[in-house]
This record gives structure tokens, C-alpha cells and sequence, in this order.
């Protein structure tokens, strides 16, 4: 895929990387990625990948715009509070990089759509804040053989990675999926959201900076994937940590003796776990 001389001038940056150059870039503009949640974690992951020269991104989110969401998702300005967050999202990105085709998909993500959503991008950045929908993006995603890079958020720290279970790491062994890292997701009520313990908006910006950054590599192919690997970031110390996530072969997704087998094990919510994203 050729860039016009628009295009050249604008990545100019990119470019002139080694790691990048214009190979780079051409997968760039080929790609297509899919950023669940237009909130905290999907306002900097659609900036930077726009601004990139990510030729297509997709978008789901469910949700409008409330003046609360401001202070951290700043892919929406003020005069967006009570538009659906797709379409201010696109607006906004529209007018950052018209080169940027932007698909918008104002509905929940859920076990009827999931599979055929995911199936139409190369990679997917989840911004989700809950772990239902967590749990269903990471299936759905293994069943599609799609690239994941993950991220979540507390109110001073947050962790990402990236999960492609479907490929093996160097000791032959499948990489971990969500279900590795978090066996069970927490009963409901237990683990506070946002709206209850609040959240330092600038760090909801690095650890999404820093998740745009993964699929960037992945889309690319340069340094080394966080397949494997969990990212910590704690804000207050400051301190970043990498620790190794493995495979874990009773997960009953990927182990040795899979029990899911489709996404009918997410037909039924769990009572009390909204779908939404923040």
C-alpha cells in the first residue's frame, strides 16, 4: 500500500525510524484495529493510532458523553456531553487525521455480536471496564485468532499486556490467555469502580499511551511483544515492573482439556456486572 505525498510529509517521523520506515508505515495503513470502549483507555489508544496512520479503526461503545467522563476521556470535548461517545469519538479523530477511516459501532458488545465484530480487524485494544466484557473480548478474540493487547486501570496504577493464545511461545507452549492471569473474575460488588474511588485521569492516558504503543508493534513487527508478560505501572511511587504470565494448562479455554468451546458460556450475564466502559 502506497502513501500519498500527504501522507509522506505527515509521518515524516515514522519514516525516518528504522524500526519503522516505510514498510512500516504501508502496514500501518493497512491495518485495522478495533478499540473496545470509547472511555479513559480508548481516548488515548484512538488519538495515538490515528495519529499514527492506523488506516482503519473501529469502534464500539454503548454509551453518551457526561461531563464527568471529561476529566480523563479526552478523546471528547465539552460540547459532545450528551452525544453517543462513537460519534464524538469519529468527529474527533475525523479532524486529527482525515486519512483515518473510522468505523463506529454505537451497541453493547456481547456473546450475539462479538464474533462477527472482532472477525472483521487484524488486532484489538480492549479499554473495557468490567470483567464480563473482558472475559468475552478474550474469547472471542482466541476464537478469531485476533491479537488482544489489554489494559486496566485503578485509580493510582494500571497493568496492560498483550494475548494471543492461539500462538506458541518459545518453549512450545501456548501463550497465556486473560483466563490464565485472572482464573475467576471477582464477585460482584467487591472490586469498586471509578465512580466510587475515583481515578487520576493523566494515569488512564499513560497506560493507554503505552497501549497504542503495543499495537503499534504488533502491527509493525518491531521490538519485543508483551505476549507472556504483564506491564505495572504504579503512578505513586513512580515505578513500572514487568512480571511473566504463563500458560496454565487447567484454564478451560486453552488447557489441556478446553470446556469453552464457543461464546454460548456468555449468552447469560451475570447479575449485577454492567457491560459498560470507562
Amino acid at each position: 500500500m502506497t502513501l500519498t505525498p500527504e501522507e509522506i510529509q505527515r509521518y515524516k517521523r515514522h519514516l525516518v525510524l528504522h524500526d519503522i520506515g516505510g514498510q512500516g508505515q504501508a502496514k500501518l495503513k493497512a491495518a485495522r484495529v478495533l478499540v473496545i470502549g470509547a472511555g479513559g483507555l480508548g481516548s488515548p489508544v484512538m488519538l495515538y493510532l490515528a495519529a499514527a496512520g492506523v488506516g482503519t479503526l473501529g469502534v464500539i461503545d454503548d454509551d453518551t458523553v457526561s461531563l464527568d467522563n471529561l476529566q480523563r476521556q479526552v478523546v471528547h470535548a465539552t460540547q459532545a456531553v450528551g452525544a453517543p461517545k462513537v460519534a464524538s469519538a469519529r468527529e474527533t479523530l475525523a479532524r486529527l487525521n482525515p486519512h483515518v477511516a473510522v468505523e463506529t459501532f454505537q451497541t453493547r458488545l456481547d456473546a450475539g455480536n462479538a464474533a462477527d465484530i472482532i472477525s472483521r480487524f487484524d488486532v484489538v485494544a480492549d479499554g473495557s471496564d468490567n470483567f464480563a466484557t473482558r472475559y468475552l473480548v478474550s474469547d472471542a478474540c482466541y476464537f478469531a485468532r485476533r491479537t488482544l493487547v489489554h489494559a486496566a486501570v485503578g485509580p493510582f496504577d494500571g497493568y496492560l499486556t498483550t494475548l494471543k493464545p492461539f500462538a506458541n511461545a518459545e518453549d512450545g507452549t501456548p501463550y497465556p490467555t486473560y483466563r490464565c492471569i485472572f482464573p475467576e473474575a471477582p464477585p460482584p460488588g467487591t472490586v469498586p469502580n471509578c465512580a466510587e474511588v475515583g481515578v487520576l485521569g493523566s494515569v488512564v492516558g499513560v497506560v493507554g499511551t503505552l497501549q497504542a504503543t503495543e499495537v503499534i508493534k504488533e502491527l509493525t513487527g518491531f521490538g519485543q511483544s508483551l505476549a507472556g508478560r504483564l506491564l505495572l505501572y504504579d503512578a505513586k511511587e513512580p515505578r513500572f515492573e514487568t512480571v511473566r504470565v504463563a500458560w496454565d494448562p487447567e484454564n478451560p479455554l486453552t488447557g489441556r482439556a478446553p470446556t469453552i468451546v464457543d461464546l454460548a458460556v456468555h449468552e447469560r450475564p451475570r447479575p449485577g456486572v454492567p457491560a459498560g466502559t470507562d
